[in-house]
C-alpha cells in the first residue's frame, strides 16, 4: 500500500519516494476491460514530455496545412467537415439525377422473355443507393420485369437485382444477384424482390451482365 496525503492506494507500478519524482503525467488511453472495471494507460517523465511535444508538432502541422493558428484549428476543422458533408449530399443528388436519366435510356434495352422484361446494365457513376433508387423506378415503369443494375466504384463492383412481385414465383432477386456476383468474385443476398451484392473483379462485369438473359430464360 502507498500513502499519498490522506489517500491510501494499492500500488500498481514502480515505487517512488515522492510524487514529484514522477514529473509530468499524461493519460494516453482509457477504456473498459471488464464489467465495472476500467483501464487507464499513462506515461510519465521524459516520455510524457516527448509525447506532448509530438502532439504540439502535429497540431502546428495541421494549423499550417489549413492556414490557421493552432487555437483556430478546431473551428476550422469543424467548418471543413460541414462543407464536406454538404458536398457529399450535393454529389449524391447529382448521382441520382445522372442515374435517373440513364435509367430512362436503359428501358429501351430491356428484352422481353416469355412475357417478362429482362434488363441487365451498368450505370456509370452510381453507388449502391443510386442503384436501388434507379431499380425501383425501372420496376415501376417496366411493370413485369427482372432487372440487374451494376456499377464500378473504386475498383469494386456493386450489383442490385430487382424482380417485380408478379415474377418472384419464377425468379428470386437473391438468386439472380448471386448468379451475377459469383462471376465477379463476390456474393450477396436479399429479399425475393430486391437483393444486393458486391464483387472485386470489375473486368468480368460485362460478361456477367451479358449472361443474365440466358439465365432468366431458363428460369422462365
Amino acid at each position: 500500500m502507498l500513502s499519498i496525503g490522506s489517500s491510501k492506494e494499492l500500488c500498481g507500478g514502480t515505487h517512488v519516494k515522492r510524487t514529484g519524482d514522477i514529473g509530468l503525467f499524461k493519460i494516453v488511453a482509457e477504456g473498459g476491460v471488464a464489467a465495472g472495471v476500467r483501464r487507464v494507460e499513462a506515461i510519465t517523465g521524459a516520455n510524457a514530455l516527448a509525447y506532448t511535444q509530438n502532439l504540439e508538432t502535429t497540431l502546428n502541422g495541421v494549423a499550417a496545412l489549413i492556414k490557421a493558428t493552432p487555437h483556430e484549428v478546431p473551428a476550422r476543422v469543424a467548418a471543413a467537415m460541414d462543407q464536406i458533408r454538404a458536398l457529399e449530399k450535393e454529389i449524391a443528388a447529382l448521382k441520382g439525377k445522372l442515374a435517373s436519366s440513364q435509367g430512362d435510356e436503359l428501358m429501351a434495352q430491356a428484352v422481353e422473355i416469355k412475357g417478362v422484361k429482362v434488363l441487365a446494365a451498368q450505370l456509370e457513376g452510381a453507388d449502391a443507393a443510386t442503384l436501388r433508387n434507379t431499380m425501383d423506378k425501372l420496376k415501376d415503369k417496366l411493370k413485369t420485369a427482372a432487372i440487374v443494375l451494376a456499377a464500378v466504384e473504386g475498383g469494386k463492383v456493386q450489383i442490385a437485382a430487382g424482380v417485380t412481385a408478379d415474377t418472384t414465383g419464377k425468379i428470386k432477386a437473391g438468386e439472380l444477384v448471386n448468379f451475377v456476383a459469383q462471376q465477379v468474385g463476390g456474393k450477396g443476398g436479399g429479399k425475393p424482390d430486391m437483393a444486393m451484392a458486391g464483387g472485386t473483379d470489375a473486368a468480368g462485369l460485362p460478361k456477367a451482365l451479358a449472361s443474365v438473359q440466358a439465365w432468366a430464360a431458363e428460369k422462365l
